[in-house]
């Protein structure tokens, strides 16, 4: 580090860095934030409006009738699972279930594009040296810090006109559709202001994100359990998830539960500035955990390195997996009563999950939701490789005698490997869930788990996709894989709900695995995705082979 990286005193002892001086050129910082962000910010932006457009279009003509409403909000508010994943219905009009419906995973959606916006600017660029560069310019200590917070807080509250305005196209209240952008993008804020706490506390911006996000998940548990259990309402305000319920948005909108957004953001918003007054560049306020001084025996190949850079991330996924699957299983038996408020809602579900009865295409739907979210873990996993070249620690490696295809194939065959463990732990969990409640566990397992690894050919494809981008096209692999994942997902979830043609929905690889359980199962299809998805992988292993690196 330079001298840079030492935190100079004022006389009087107070740190360097604070007030106007310490916020020089944090205008330039935003704009160049902008720059980097001008392809993730729009997609998730444009996630937001299609994700909450699509269901607003579906329930406007799903439930027409009051008394379809009625019986739908009654239904959900006797069944804890439902109450625990998605909360309670408030009011009775369709945007009060268009809320229900999307707000609280919309918000946990906004939280996460503000933690990663907020870590990649901060501390990512910090590990990677860019900062020290960066603060060699005429640039306050506390201006990459500022920069990211703009960037971060402004889009969450660029989702409050947004979101408004597709609802409001939509033909739903705009007092209402204020609201719920303003719970959506107010919770992002929040948890951008948590993401730059954590990013101060360690030197890994992977630790960080992970803080981050086990922050997120203790609030939503906290909201699942405050819904669901008898006596314990009082948690839902101790969740930023919880306060984005209690605004009530198409009922009565509380705009004062708003105020606690801001409080809580500004708060940690000025813990952070604080924090980052107070530590050196580079460095966290948390001791970083020493290493051992020799590598164990079985680090001795790429793929055992591979997966202990990767064990941890997985075991994160599979917990989450766990946790999803047992509570959407335990829901299944309540879906029945749900959707026989509404023919047109029992349409659009025999649309996404199949025509094998109510249960079976609900656990169908569910289980295509796992492959795609499998699929964001393969492409994480696959573009581990671009980081580990990126940060300069591949390097090394391979001035080892260790081949570039070896090194790659460990990473890639984790990925694989571990998308398909996801799967069948969400399979098994979902059987758990469902079997408790209807006491047909012993049937279950082997069909859920079944339709888990049904998904698996189509997940691979995405994770192929992934590998070809990063041998082929490096500096475009990162934007451009996330990209390919969105656009399967958009097809998937939401292509059918809006009638998509046929040619449409079969550009996703999803469209092509049987809607388990309940279906029939044709090898073919699931063959040439197979195949597909080792084409790719073996074109991007070889251009990786052939280039420079990075």
């Amino acid at each position: 580090m330079t001298a840079l990286a030492t935190r100079t005193q004022r006389p009087g002892g107070r740190p360097a860095g604070r007030g106007p001086a310490g916020l020089a050129g944090t205008a330039a910082l935003i704009g160049l934030g902008l720059r980097r962000d001008r392809i993730v910010l729009p997609i998730w932006l444009y996630v937001f409006a299609g994700s909450i457009g699509s269901t607003g279009y579906s329930f406007r003509h799903l439930y027409t009738g009051l008394a379809e409403r009625l019986l739908l909000a009654a239904s959900v508010q006797h069944d804890p699972s439902v109450l625990a994943l998605s909360g309670p219905v408030f009011g009775t009009s369709a945007g009060s279930l268009v809320a229900w419906k999307v707000q609280v995973f919309a918000a946990a959606g906004a939280g996460l594009m503000g933690i990663f916006t907020v870590v990649r600017h901060t501390r990512d660029d910090e590990e990677q040296g860019r900062l020290e560069l960066v603060g060699s310019a005429a640039v306050g200590r506390q201006a990459p810090l500022a920069a990211a917070l703009a960037l971060a807080l402004g889009s969450g509250l660029v989702l409050i006109p947004l979101l408004a305005a597709v609802q409001v196209a939509l033909g739903y209240p705009l007092a209402g559709s204020l609201a719920l952008g303003a719970a959506v993008g107010l919770s992002g804020c929040v948890f951008a202001a948590v993401a730059a706490v954590c990013a101060q506390l360690t030197v890994s911006a992977r630790t960080a994100r992970g803080m981050a996000v086990a922050v997120l998940g203790v609030a939503f548990l906290l909201r699942a359990v405050g819904d669901s259990a008898s006596g314990a309402s009082w948690l839902r305000w101790a969740s930023p998830l919880g306060w984005a319920e209690q605004m009530r948005v198409y009922a009565n909108p509380r705009w004062g539960v708003a105020a606690a957004f801001v409080v809580s953001a500004a708060a940690l918003a000025g813990c952070a500035a604080w924090l980052a007054a107070h530590r050196d560049l580079g460095a966290g306020l948390l001791p970083a955990r020493a290493g051992r001084p020799r590598a164990a025996g079985w680090l001795r190949s790429p793929l055992a390195l591979a997966w202990r850079l990767q064990s941890g991330a997985l075991l994160g996924w599979a917990a989450g997996f766990a946790l999803a699957g047992a509570v959407l299983g335990s829901a299944a038996r309540g879906i029945g009563p749900m959707l026989n408020t509404s023919s047109q809602a029992r349409q659009l579900f025999i649309r996404l999950g199949g025509h094998s009865g109510l249960v079976d295409a609900y656990l169908a739907a569910v289980i295509g939701m796992m492959g795609v979210t499998a699929a964001g873990y393969a492409v994480a996993a696959v573009l581990r490789l671009h980081g580990e070249e990126s940060e300069r620690r591949a390097e090394p490696v391979l001035a080892a005698p260790v081949g570039r295809v070896r090194w790659a194939a460990g990473h890639v065959l984790v990925a694989a490997v571990g998308s398909a463990a996801l799967l069948v732990v969400g399979g098994l969990a979902m059987a758990l869930g469902d079997g408790l409640t209807s006491g047909g566990l012993g049937s279950l397992v082997p069909r859920l788990a079944g339709a888990g690894l049904a998904q698996v050919p189509a997940v691979w494809v995405i994770g192929g996709v992934a590998v070809a981008l990063f041998g082929l096209v490096p500096r475009m692999a990162v934007p451009a894989a996330w990209s390919a994942l969105a656009l399967a997902a958009l097809i998937t979830l939401i292509g059918p709900t809006i009638r998509l043609a046929q040619w449409v929905l079969d550009v996703s690889p999803f469209s092509h695995v049987p809607k388990l359980p309940g279906a029939p199962v044709t090898a073919a299809p699931l063959a040439w995705l197979v195949i597909v998805a080792v084409v790719l992988a073996v074109a991007g292993l070889a251009g990786f082979r052939r280039r420079d690196l990075m």
